[in-house]
Parts: C-alpha cells; structure tokens; sequence
C-alpha cells in the first residue's frame, strides 16, 4: 500500500546556472549523448511503487543572470518530486521553513518554492506524469 503522508519521492529536475546554456546543452549532447531542446533534456524512469507508471526528471542549463533561482546565491537549484503538494506546502506553512511566492499550478504540474537553512532555493513539484507521456513518450 503507498503511503500517502506529503512527502518527496524523488528528484525532478536538476537546474544550473552556465554563461552559455545553448552551449552546454550542445557539449552535453555531443560528448554525454543527452538528446538536449531549448529547455535541457528529460530523463525516463519506472515509478518504485507502480512500475507501469513512467516518471521524468528535467535537467537544464539556465542563463547565468536568470532571477528563477532568487533569492538564493547559488549556481543551482534542485527540484523535487511531491505526492500531495498541497498538504506538504500546508505542512511547511505551519512550521519554520521560509516560503517563497505562492504555489502554482500549470497543466504539467503544482510547483511551490521554499528555502533550506543554507539558503538554497528548492522547487517542489506535484508532477503530472501524463503530460510529458504525450509529449515525450
């Protein structure tokens, strides 16, 4: 039976800051054989607790003077997967963990942004698997 406390299942995303994003995307296809768009590229993976179910992971190169990361300092930001984005946001809203912005919903997904005690921006991501199943799969 899955659990279905609000929690993270895993990493969704993977987003660095580079001084030529079209570049890197570029030397990561060519010499790591990612097959990179304008956004990055999308990883493919089995779901743990329903093998049938496909997940994705996105990873992309940012321009270095992108705001998407404030207002944190550093060259990364991580994002992860959620179960119930709203009833974890809630939880987090209850407790001392610092808030970014509002959730926001699109039809890919609910994402939310906090920070961790170092001051590294996290994303949070409710996914909607089916969308990049017809767009990818």
């Amino acid at each position: 039976m899955m659990d279905k406390t609000p929690r993270v299942t895993g990493i969704g995303g993977i987003f660095f800051k580079a001084n030529n994003p079209e570049q890197m995307r570029k030397w990561y296809s060519k010499y790591l054989g990612l097959n990179t768009d304008k956004y990055g590229t999308i990883f493919e993976f089995r779901q743990a607790d329903d093998p049938q179910k496909k997940g994705y992971l996105q990873w992309s190169p940012f321009p270095e003077d992108t705001d998407y990361f404030d207002p944190a300092k550093t060259q990364f930001m991580i994002n992860y997967r959620v179960n119930d984005l709203e009833g974890l946001f809630e939880n987090l809203r209850e407790s001392e963990v610092e808030i970014i912005g509002e959730m926001q919903s699109y039809e890919y997904g609910k994402f939310a942004h906090i920070m961790d005690p170092e001051g590294n921006k996290i994303e949070l991501w409710e996914p909607v698997d089916e969308v990049f199943e017809e767009m990818y799969g």
